[in-house]
């Protein structure tokens, strides 16, 4: 979650984007608006266009702003993990992108977003937010030699995992804690072991 120290410090910018990260949450992509942001944020219709050209490139800032949050999260964990082999490095990534997603449920609104007026640009930044995950399960595929169709499939199976859980955890259908965490882990890791 974007703390209270973060928006304490934010620049105008950057509150604008939480602003309308907020009032999309709350009113969904139809009700996202300058003037809804504006006023979320406390200032006036105008103060917006000082940042943004139009409604549309505010919400190519927001999901830039999520993408940014999570690419450096995995930055970090990339760092942390860098000695461990491909396999852990994913497991350690699919976890936390999961915890990235309980953590700020207001960016989930924004990267579950399935809307036909979204702009190429931004559809592009939202599917830059798996992009580690699925570069690192395209490395573990070619270093195991396993072909084209089942690195689909596993692309497939691993991010269903990481998506499904997050909407479990989310929806209290399981307890968001290290028991679940470890299954997680052992699921996708056994992911791997099939052929």
């Amino acid at each position: 979650m974007v703390s209270e120290e973060r928006e304490k410090t934010a620049t105008m910018r950057e509150k604008l984007i939480l602003a309308g990260i907020r009032v999309i949450e709350e009113n969904g992509v139809s009700g996202f608006s300058i003037r809804r942001t504006a006023a979320a944020c406390g200032v006036s219709c105008a103060a917006p266009y000082k940042h943004f050209r139009d409604k549309e490139d505010l919400m190519t800032a927001i999901i830039r702003y999520i993408r940014d949050r999570w690419h450096e999260r995995q930055l970090e964990l990339l760092k942390e993990f860098a000695g461990e082999c491909v396999r852990r490095q994913l497991i350690e990534i699919s976890l936390a992108y999961i915890r990235f997603l309980m953590d700020n449920p207001h960016f989930r609104s924004i990267i579950m977003i399935k809307d036909p007026a979204m702009l190429p640009e931004q559809v592009r930044l939202k599917s830059e937010l798996s992009g580690v995950v699925r570069g690192l399960i395209d490395q573990y595929c070619r270093e195991t030699g396993m072909s084209e169709e089942r690195r689909q499939v596993k692309t497939f199976i691993i991010r269903s995992l990481i998506y499904g859980a997050a909407l479990m955890f989310d929806n209290g259908e399981i307890a968001y804690n290290d028991y679940n965490f470890g299954l997680i882990a052992a699921a996708i890791d056994r992911e791997f072991d099939l052929e």
